[in-house]
């Protein structure tokens, strides 16, 4: 039976790796306290004006009225674009990988240290919203979605579950890659602290250094893990597609980036938002120190580049991957509002372009929903 009397765990070291080792208890009475508290600051029926993404005391509990129409719309539009990996065919990946001249040995390098990081980091992500970034926003219908994310976070790992059972592949390397293939490892120890800045039970919301903080883990997951540290991955998975190669996963992994494509657009909004409504946190000085966890992004994503991809295959390099993290930077920067990183950086991939083009997002979810929402196969023309 669970206690809300015990203390709360502190911060311990796991397997190696940082991590918030949360009382369960004591987590759901923080919670449990935070939204009683709410529900009783508001006497009256909520109006629009009472309502903001933190440090609110309106209720949580009344979804409307809305005031960020642009979070509901995610929420249904994410719930329209529903899948579930098993609904893919994978046997022509079983043939192709069981058939010892069906992949290369960097193909198949390459395919394992995906399935490396992503298997563990969508779990890093939901634990992120669950743990920490839905107790600090106060806004039911960003919470309503960020319920939705969390879901689809646990879709994408049951996703790379699915392909490694389907290939047979060792699941005891596989999901342990992040603790023994350094590129990986970087990068999951890069997030950790702002992982742990936002499960901590005791962080709290409210002052000019708590709020900025809050602010740049949820630019820090939105702009360069989901923005910048699946990117890489993504173009390896689609080329391989592209050339009739592992097609129900990259199947897969395009479903997916459709997915994280809406959870980036969904954090950049809610950036903004917060921006918006507490300009005293968008110091110059704040901002110098978002460009440089963003310059530093690229270069943990480039050394994950260069190990998965030592020698060029499928038409690609390692380098060419420097000059689309350079591309992508320059877009999570001008997306919230910094100054660019890398001036004249331009995009290697144009067949990458109408996934993450923003000019075509909307027509894209709008149009592709469809096929999306019924699982149909995909053409890789």
């Amino acid at each position: 039976m669970l206690s809300f009397d015990e203390e709360v765990v502190p911060v311990k070291q796991v397997a190696g790796l940082n991590a918030v080792a949360l009382n369960t208890g004591a987590a759901h009475k923080v919670e449990v306290e935070s939204t009683y508290t709410m529900a009783a600051a508001g006497n009256g029926r909520i109006r629009v004006e009472d309502k903001s993404i933190i440090n609110c005391s309106a209720d949580v509990n009344q979804l409307v009225p809305f005031k960020y129409k642009w979070a509901w719309e995610k929420y249904l539009a994410g719930c329209a674009n529903h899948w579930m990996p098993q609904e893919i065919n994978m046997s022509a990946d079983i043939a192709l990988w069981k058939n010892p001249n069906g992949l290369t040995a960097d193909e198949r390098l390459l395919v394992k240290r995906n399935l490396g990081f992503f298997s563990t980091a969508d779990s890093l992500a939901a634990n992120n919203i669950v743990l920490g970034t839905y107790r600090h926003i106060t806004n039911p219908e960003c919470r309503q979605y960020l319920l939705r994310q969390a879901f689809e976070e646990a879709i994408h790992t049951h996703a790379y579950q699915y392909i490694v059972e389907s290939l047979g592949l060792d699941d005891g390397e596989i999901f342990n890659m992040y603790h023994e293939v350094s590129s990986i490892r970087d990068k999951d120890e890069f997030l950790l602290p702002f992982i742990d800045t936002l499960t901590n039970p005791h962080f709290k919301t409210g002052t000019p250094e708590a709020d900025q903080n809050l602010l740049k883990s949820l630019i820090v997951f939105a702009c360069i893990m989901e923005g910048m540290f699946f990117y890489v991955g993504f173009v390896q998975i689609l080329a391989l597609g592209r050339q009739n190669k592992m097609t129900g996963a990259a199947e897969q992994y395009q479903y997916i980036l459709r997915d994280e494509s809406m959870h980036l657009n969904f954090g950049v909004d809610l950036i903004n938002q917060i921006k918006m409504e507490n300009p005293h946190l968008w110091t110059p000085a704040f901002r110098e120190e978002v460009r440089g966890l963003i310059q530093k992004g690229v270069e943990l994503e480039y050394r994950y580049a260069e190990d998965t991809m030592p020698r060029g295959i499928l038409g690609l390099n390692a380098g060419m991957f420097k000059e689309y993290l350079r591309f992508i930077a320059n877009r999570r920067c001008q997306q919230i509002g910094v100054d660019i990183l890398y001036p004249g950086a331009s995009n290697p991939f144009p067949w990458m372009a109408e996934m993450i083009d923003l000019k075509k997002e909307k027509n894209f979810f709008e149009t592709r929903v469809t096929e999306y929402q019924t699982g149909g196969a995909l053409s890789w023309d």
